[in-house]
């Protein structure tokens, strides 16, 4: 399935050869001739590219498919080489702009000799085209028509999480059938009331059971008879252990501050099931609570007994609400007869439908193509999930054709089994354009349930080079959210926490298990029961640890993403460490993401520079390494660093300058003092964040950091002072300062701030706001409060900031009102209100007593 994004490849390597950069490069190294010639077998072959794979997937053309499969080979080889000419390009601009005159000699005796290099890739690139130019001759037995652009398009949607529950149709019923079953008195089997209930949705996937329990679980009537209400989504893995960490997690953010949660959560992972079971049964004694257990996948009866006996020790009439796909664990858990819910009406799944598609009112104009959609609708057979998704794959599209396509694809007529992806998103993935499927695509490596974070997204399809090419002022950041935008204007994935600048989101089980049909042979998740790796996957993730020590074989060499796990602190703690760092990942040289959060070595290998490939590295919360190897400094590709949570580290490697290519650094090291003349080099650096660096006092002085867009700094907690001067970062856009509890404010001078162009501006933790910040007031477009359990009001210069669209308060617990002309932020689209207990109860949606104030406001999410 992977032949499916084949184009993106094609267009990303003809962009890349007709760039004036690459030229350039390329006649420097003298290597300019190979490569035009190259690119022409590209274009010759990249003509047909989309017509022979829309042909392999309606046709089923087992040759065709072997076709594109040897040329997708062959392009991933190009790939390569064009990346040793980027890596060649690099190392000479580090050696002339940094190198000394022994590194100079010593280059024209190595394996870099410029002759010797240019030899090499000469015979490579004519390899590379013959091989091209051989398949390229069979293109005509296929009968393939000339396609030379992809036209396919995502129109994106305006799109808030908070307003996905409003937009349910035709659960009205469902809902207070189960709000029925909750608010009865619990009995067991012998007419007892201290029996613990449990309630059983049952439903094939896509028709809405998470929804549905949403909805009951954020009810007014729930939150006020469950003092205690908790979401703990099980999905495949039904571990004890997990579970009760899970579900303590879960009380610890209902009765705690975030930050609390957050040590909680550390604490949990050092205990044992026993110590847990204690801390859980404490938990809930005698508390009434709700707790959903969303996702229900395991037929084993004697975990669910197990787990069941662990949360008995609660108030009367307690209830549990179980989602799942079988009704045989149904049977198993509840209760009470479980609830089966159905699929949609013809008339709600129209209405649904309609919603979608058009804006509002837009539908009245187009009455050709409702009775289309009613067609689309019956294929759908009443399952929201199909319906939403096809519905925002003709969202602002009014072309009768298209909808017309839609109706009479051939994929509806497929025979299909129990378990089948439905024919509606792998309709919809077809319709997307080429670059976005690939990205798509790289969500299998991660479970079912996993919560995405925009910023580690971005990464990955950045580093991997999937992503389109940003237009004029946009950085790669940009690119990547313009991405996931249209991903959730086609329903594929939802936002579940949006913290304003940046925000979480998961997919539904059929749309990761769409992920893993389409990326099946480049991309491949290995846990115990699927430890083998075939040949040709690019892209690994490993569930278990073990795995990824065991797993070498020479096939791999090519892998381009290895993403490794978290390690519990009591596992591989050996005195041995180095081993935790394989030898064969080494031997990847062609890496571009290398992902090794949480893990437990000592020591980075010296050989960790043979990864000059490699655009991603991360070590974050490596709690025991102290330094890093300087070699790393010859990773001239490297475009990300995370260093975060790395708290024995003493002091960053030295030459950081020579990371000439690096777009985003997190720094936490013992030092002071950064190396702040490396960091003033690194040119292209975008985002800069500083974290639990526990000695620093002031991290800049004079430094320019004239790309910069975002700075954020958090837990250094002897800082001191920090320059926002328009001339050190001219680009400035974001920033946030979390938990510096000796940071002080004075040295931010109005007139200096007055022309900082800063969009997004975060604070945690703080009380004393500047007023000298007041100056933003005319770019300013979005003000987050986090964990600011301090502060008790607003200041007056936050209703001057005329562009103020998005304003967010999580956990300001003291926080006692808003302004009350907050009317004058004209400007203000979105309003998110959650865990500040007095501005709930103040402002809760038509209750509320200042509700009113802010009821204009287009969108507005109060939630305790």
């Amino acid at each position: 399935m992977a032949e499916s994004f084949i184009f993106s490849i094609a267009e990303s390597l003809v962009t890349k050869l007709a760039s004036r950069a690459y030229q350039e490069a390329s006649q420097v190294i003298g290597v300019y001739d190979d490569l035009q010639d190259l690119k022409s077998s590209l274009l010759y072959v990249k003509a047909v590219l989309l017509d022979a794979e829309q042909k392999q997937e309606l046709e089923h053309n087992h040759e065709l498919r072997e076709w594109l499969k040897q040329i997708k080979l062959i392009f991933y080889d190009a790939e390569n080489v064009l990346d040793q000419v980027d890596c060649e390009t690099m190392r000479k601009r580090v050696l002339r702009d940094c190198g000394t005159p022994k590194d100079k000699v010593g280059g024209f005796f190595s394996s870099s000799n410029p002759l010797v290099f240019r030899y090499k890739i000469a015979q490579k690139i004519k390899e590379i085209r013959k091989r091209l130019d051989k398949v390229a001759a069979d293109r005509d037995k296929f009968g393939l028509q000339t396609i030379a652009f992809d036209k396919r398009v995502v129109h994106s949607r305006e799109t808030y999480s908070y307003v996905v529950e409003s937009d349910v149709i035709g659960r009205d019923h469902d809902k207070e059938k189960i709000m029925q079953l909750l608010m009865e008195p619990s009995h067991d089997n012998n007419g007892g009331s201290d029996h613990i209930s449990v309630i059983p949705i049952v439903g094939i996937g896509g028709l809405g059971k998470t929804t549905l329990a949403k909805l009951v679980f954020n009810d007014e009537r729930i939150s006020e008879s469950f003092p205690l209400k908790m979401w703990v989504c099980v999905s495949d893995d039904f571990d004890i252990k997990q579970l009760i960490i899970k579900i303590i997690n879960a009380v610890s953010v209902s009765d705690t501050s975030s930050a609390d949660a957050l040590v909680v959560q550390q604490i949990l992972r050092d205990m044992d099931v026993e110590q847990l079971q204690h801390l859980l049964r404490n938990k809930l004694a005698g508390k009434k609570f709700l707790v959903v257990l969303d996702d229900i996948w395991n037929e084993d009866r004697a975990k669910w007994i197990e787990l069941r006996s662990l949360i008995r020790a609660c108030g009367d009439g307690s209830k549990i609400l179980v989602t799942t796909r079988s009704r045989s664990i149904a049977s198993m858990m509840g209760t009470v007869p479980f609830h089966d819910l159905e699929a949609l009406s013809l008339e709600d799944s129209l209405s649904l439908f309609l919603k979608w598609a058009f804006k509002e009112g837009e539908e009245e104009k187009h009455p050709d193509l409702v009775m289309i959609g009613k067609d689309i609708v019956t294929k759908c057979r009443g399952v929201p999930l199909a319906v939403r998704t096809l519905a925002s794959l003709l969202y602002s599209k009014y072309e009768i054709n298209v909808w017309e396509s839609v109706r009479d694809d051939e994929i509806w007529n497929l025979p299909q089994k129990k378990d089948d992806i439905l024919p509606a998103l792998k309709l919809s993935y077809d319709q997307m354009p080429s670059y976005l499927r690939k990205c798509f695509a790289m969500f299998s490596l991660f479970p079912k349930d996993f919560e995405f974070h925009t910023y580690y997204v971005s990464s990955l399809w950045s580093a991997l080079g999937l992503l389109p090419s940003p237009s004029k002022n946009e950085t790669s950041l940009d690119v990547a959210n313009r991405c996931l935008n249209e991903l959730i204007s086609t329903s594929f994935v939802e936002i579940v926490r949006d913290l304003g600048i940046y925000y979480f989101f998961k997919m539904h089980d059929l749309v990761h298990d769409l992920a893993l049909y389409v990326a099946k042979d480049e991309c491949l998740m290995i846990n115990s029961d699927n430890p083998n790796i075939p040949e040709n996957v690019l892209h690994l993730s490993f569930i278990e640890f073990d795995l990824f020590l065991k797993s070498f074989k020479p096939s791999l060499l090519g892998v381009r993403t290895i993403v490794v796990p978290t390690v519990h602190k009591d596992e591989h703690m050996g005195t041995n460490n180095e081993d935790l760092f394989p030898t064969w990942v080494l031997n990847c040289k062609y890496l571009r993401y290398l992902d090794l959060t949480d893990s437990t070595f000592e020591i980075l290998p010296l050989s960790i520079s043979k990864l000059k490939h490699l655009r991603f590295l991360s070590l974050k919360r490596n709690r025991r390494i102290r330094k890093l190897p300087d070699s790393i400094c010859n990773l001239q590709n490297l475009e990300e660093l995370s260093l975060e949570g790395c708290m024995e580290l003493e002091t960053l490697p030295k030459k950081l300058r020579n990371l000439i290519n690096l777009r985003r650094i997190t720094i936490t090291t013992k030092q002071s003092v950064l190396p702040e003349s490396d960091i003033a080099s690194l040119c292209l650096l975008e985002d800069l964040y500083i974290n639990n660096c526990d000695n620093l006092e002031s991290p800049f002085g004079g430094v320019k950091l004239l790309a910069l867009r975002y700075l954020g700094i958090s837990m250094c907690k002897n800082l001191k002072s920090l320059p926002l001067d328009i001339h050190h970062f001219p680009e400035l856009e974001d920033f946030s300062i979390a938990r510096c509890d000796n940071f002080e404010w004075s040295n931010v001078h109005e007139d200096m701030n007055s022309v900082l162009k800063l969009k997004i501006l975060i604070f945690c933790m703080v009380v004393n706001i500047p007023l000298s910040l007041r100056a933003n007031a005319n770019t300013l477009q979005t003000l987050v409060f986090l964990g600011c359990y301090e502060l008790e009001a607003l200041p007056e210069w936050v209703l001057n900031i005329t562009s103020l669209k998005f304003l967010h308060f999580h956990s300001c617990p003291k926080l006692m009102s808003l302004p009350n002309d907050i009317h004058r932020l004209k400007a203000l689209e979105v309003l998110q209100i959650e865990d500040c207990p007095i501005l709930y109860r103040k402002y809760q949606p038509q209750v509320g007593e200042y509700w009113h104030q802010i009821s204009h406001i287009k969108h507005s999410r109060i939630i305790r």
